[in-house]
């Protein structure tokens, strides 16, 4: 669905612009909040960027950070500029718990407000005024392009908003190497270069921006967590609360790390399972045909075909085994 016309003649006459985003943003989430909020800033609105939590030092560097305020370290803050809000930009979730906080108060204040959803994420929740959603679609940072390009000013876009938007594509299709890299994704990308997005620093800011313990942690984690089971062309990692402590992990340093799994010869299915202490929080991805997101929602999940999260509530050992009897259901969908 695609309100590009309704939004932005709602826009003609909005004053207080919010733009939130899922709890712990990755790069598609930063890179459509801070990529909107350019673009609105430069048809001359005052809009804020309000994230539920912190989110990994490497995206810190992008354009707008600056002006980012995180609810659970600016909570009166927040909640004020929410307040004073007569619209609201939902981008990179469809249903309001995974906003935590700020979804909630949406969902008891959005009387009076208007909501706009901009999302990729299949079975939207019905919360929003306005949406622009493709679950085909490559990123929310696609559909922000999209928005952008639909209002008729793509040829106008400035650096910050091309290098923005360049993030999320690249980080939510794998530096362009899963399935949802399209021909229409590299036809955007190569518009976001001509508009000034460096691909070379971009990558470097990304991959190349990690702390030694979090480097240290990653070969850590391969050469004793990671555990391989050819029966179900599955490998996945199971990491303690006190491992995390032990190398100092901070905010955003666990990301990718599942991604190591399908690296390995034979491997459909990766799993990465972290114990938080009050939840244990799993991430699913699978090549081909498996349907991570059917697995996923045995742990209060969902997500992608090929890229879902969840969450379990039991210890990490029950986790583990509930996982470990689910592969064996699952088994004659993971063999090919």
């Amino acid at each position: 669905m695609n309100q590009t016309p309704e939004i932005k003649r709602h826009l003609e006459k909005s004053k207080n612009i919010v733009i939130t985003t899922h709890h712990k943003p990755d790069g598609d989430a930063m890179g459509s909040s801070l990529g909107l909020w350019h673009y609105l800033k430069s048809l001359g609105h005052q809009p804020i960027v309000i994230t539920p939590t912190d989110y990994g030092h490497f995206l810190h560097w992008m354009p707008g950070n600056e002006e980012v305020i995180v609810y659970t370290e600016q909570t009166e803050k927040s909640i004020q500029v929410l307040e004073e809000s007569d619209t609201i930009f939902c981008l990179d979730y469809s249903a309001l718990s995974r906003g935590n906080e700020i979804g909630e108060w949406i969902r008891k204040h959005r009387d009076g407000r208007c909501i706009v959803m901009m999302d990729h994420h299949l079975n939207p929740e019905a919360f929003d005024d306005f949406r622009i959603w493709d679950n085909h679609a490559s990123s929310t940072c696609e559909l922000v392009y999209r928005f952008i390009d639909g209002c008729g000013d793509s040829s106008h876009m400035a650096s910050q908003i091309a290098e923005c938007l360049y993030v999320g594509i690249m980080t939510d299709t794998g530096s362009f190497k899963f399935s949802n890299t399209t021909p229409e994704v590299h036809r955007i990308i190569a518009h976001l270069l001509e508009r000034g997005a460096q691909a070379q620093m971009i990558n470097n800011k990304l991959f190349d921006n990690f702390s030694e313990n979090r480097t240290r942690f990653m070969g850590y984690c391969l050469y004793a967590k990671l555990k391989v089971l050819p029966e179900y062309h599955t490998a996945y990692m199971c990491i303690t609360e006190a491992e995390l402590k032990q190398f100092d992990i901070q905010t955003g340093d666990t990301e990718g790390l599942v991604n190591y799994a399908l690296s390995i010869l034979g491997v459909n299915f990766g799993v990465l399972i972290v114990d938080r202490g009050v939840l244990r929080k799993m991430s699913f991805r699978s090549i081909g045909s498996f349907p991570a997101n059917v697995f996923a929602s045995h742990f209060n999940g969902g997500g992608h075909h090929n890229a879902s999260g969840g969450m379990s509530e039991c210890s990490l050992e029950e986790t583990e085994e509930k996982f470990l009897h689910l592969l064996e259901e699952f088994k004659p969908q993971l063999l090919y």
